[in-house]
């Protein structure tokens, strides 16, 4: 249940909207069905480390959702029993060494932006959490919308044991929302891993899975997701956002807003109606 066979003036559609089914990835996996996106990160002999190029592409890539209409929901997994080992050693960090001020601030910016991009596509994000989950890789599950883990998952957001802060790509923003304060802490202070059991306990983790049912349930709830109102889901996600940084008086201002937003959607209309349809057979029965 979706607005997106909606009719639209080509005017307005040109350069708003597109199709991304066919899209080619070139540093990671990308499949769409039912609405489903999936991008797998594909390096499992070295646990599917980020590169500057991947960097890049995913961060292009999540910006084109936001005109997607053939997307409307998306799964981030990585291959081979793990989902990201972070910022690849000798891809990443030996060449970062190396540079000077401007261009490292070109890179966490690069890195940061990739988190812009995921929290501004309005479709929602579920990560599938397997194996080793680190650095870089622990940022992109926080930055997802829902994630599910395994019992035998470890994550880590490790900047300190290389030497930097643990306020990289947003953690100490984002990080804190999910798990609290104390604990946001622990794990950004420290840089422990975060066991699959104590990450559901913590409420980073949704809820835990089998490993080898992992990818398909977390494309079930994506495609329960997608089957949703999508106009909506990008709203209730934007709001989920933007409320971070306003009063509450503020938010049931820009809520009251959105939603009336929402009220002039063919989803809204088509809910209701089902409803007095799924009702009217039972009233007449009496």
């Amino acid at each position: 249940m979706n607005d997106s066979t909606e009719r639209v003036d080509p005017a307005l559609a040109a350069g708003n909207r597109r199709q991304l089914a066919d899209y080619r990835a070139e540093h990671f996996l990308w499949q769409v069905q039912d609405g489903v996106a999936t991008i797998t990160l594909n390096r499992p002999e070295r646990k599917n480390p980020l590169t500057f190029d991947s960097y890049a592409e995913l961060r292009d890539l999540f910006g084109q959702l936001k005109y997607a209409t053939d997307v409307h929901a998306v799964v981030v997994v990585g291959a081979g029993g793990n989902f990201c080992s972070g910022g690849d050693v000798h891809e990443i960090i030996g060449p970062l060494v190396k540079l000077k001020a401007p261009e490292l601030l070109m890179f966490t910016r690069m890195t940061g932006d990739l988190v812009k991009a995921m929290r501004g596509c309005p479709q929602p994000i579920v990560a599938a959490v397997d194996g080793v989950c680190a650095g870089a890789g622990a940022i992109v599950a926080m930055s997802s919308d829902l994630r599910l883990g395994t019992a035998r998952s470890k994550t880590a957001f490790l900047f300190n044991r290389v030497g930097l802060a643990g306020c990289d790509m947003g953690a100490c923003a984002m990080l804190p929302r999910i798990i609290g304060q104390g604990r946001a802490s622990e794990l950004l202070y420290t840089g422990r891993s975060l066991g699959g059991e104590e990450g559901e306990r913590w409420g980073f983790f949704n809820r835990l899975c089998a490993p080898e049912s992992l990818l398909q349930d977390a494309q079930a709830l994506a495609r329960q997701l997608a089957e949703g109102p999508t106009f909506a889901n990008g709203i209730t996600k934007t709001m989920l956002h933007q409320e971070w940084a306003m009063t509450l008086e503020q938010a049931i201002e820009a809520e009251a807003q959105a939603q009336a937003l929402c009220m002039l959607t063919g989803d809204f209309t088509r809910a209701y109606e089902a409803f007095v349809a799924k009702q009217k057979p039972r009233f007449e029965g009496n």
